[in-house]
């Protein structure tokens, strides 16, 4: 560990490498991130699923890879497919887990991710896959640094992503309605607004949204029926970290994570990287408990 750190000391742009790697992947963070933000923030259900709808997007875009197709035409289709998906698990299972306590819904989405890791399991086996894009990889700085194609292509596709989604939800009707209800369902209803297709939209663009970055995630990483666990907590350490409502915090959450993933796995190893995220979330529940405690000594 002690000879990595004195590698980052000695080759600067090593540094530089493991940054632009990190952001690259952190902004698809962001966007499942964001997802689940919407839904906590809206509907208040802790969605243990999460991961495993952006492990759905990318099988997806593995099956596009197999019929012959781009990969990254793939976009599209896990979206459509996705919101559709959610809509369906929404009428299904969510709706009935709106208003209850923590743990029911907590219950209730890690039953789902259960079941969906094993369909996925039974479809496509478990081994290790991944959607060829067959982009190159180019060199900067004499070699030193290189960036692929596929890592800057996707970066750009989740901010132009993310932008829509903010676009839809600060100008649309149905963004406006989903702030709304986030502000204060009782309300919202007493004003026209039927909160229960709110619920339904909101738990459907979010499975859009997930079914998207893990369209891009394929083009990056491998896939495999099990993996969507770490990306379910990779978007809770992001939520917590950045808060309800704070997209702002969100987008940097994100981005940092990506960032401190890359060293933390160049400095620890690769076993330990998922630790580190792990220990993330750990850290940041204990930062917020204390300043919960603090903000009730001072209301005393």
């Amino acid at each position: 560990m002690l000879d990595n750190i004195a590698l980052l000391g000695i080759a600067p742009l090593l540094n530089v490498q493991l940054l632009l790697d990190g952001l690259f992947i952190g902004a698809i963070f962001v966007l499942a991130a964001y997802g689940l933000a919407l839904v906590w923030g809206v509907m208040n259900v802790k969605n243990l699923a999460q991961g495993d709808f952006v492990m759905m997007g990318g099988y997806i875009a593995f099956v596009m890879t197999k019929l012959g197709i781009h990969p990254i035409f793939g976009l599209p289709v896990a979206i459509v497919f996705m919101f559709g998906f959610g809509w369906v698990v929404y009428r299904v299972i969510i709706y009935r887990v709106i208003g209850k306590d923590l743990f029911t819904s907590l219950l209730a989405t890690f039953g789902m991710a259960i079941v969906i890791q094993q369909l996925l399991n039974l479809i496509f086996s478990p081994d290790v896959m991944v959607a060829e894009s067959g982009f190159a990889i180019r060199s900067y700085l004499g070699g030193m640094v290189t960036v692929a194609d596929i890592k800057l292509i996707s970066f750009l596709l989740a901010t132009v992503l993310a932008t829509l989604v903010i676009t839809f939800m600060k100008y649309s009707r149905m963004g406006q309605a989903i702030r709304a209800t986030a502000q204060d369902p009782r309300a919202a209803r007493v004003m026209g607004i039927d909160t229960e297709r709110v619920y339904a939209f909101t738990f459907a663009l979010n499975a859009a949204i997930c079914g998207a970055a893990g369209v891009l995630i394929s083009m990056i990483w491998v896939l495999q029926p099990f993996f969507g666990m770490t990306y379910s907590i990779r978007a809770f350490v992001i939520v917590t970290a950045a808060g309800l409502g704070n997209l702002p915090g969100v987008i940097i959450a994100g981005l940092g994570l990506g960032a401190v993933e890359q060293f933390a796995g160049f400095i620890l190893g690769a076993e330990l990287q998922q630790f580190t995220v792990v220990g993330l979330l750990v850290a940041i529940l204990v930062w917020r408990q204390i300043q919960l405690r603090r903000h009730r000594q001072v209301v005393r």
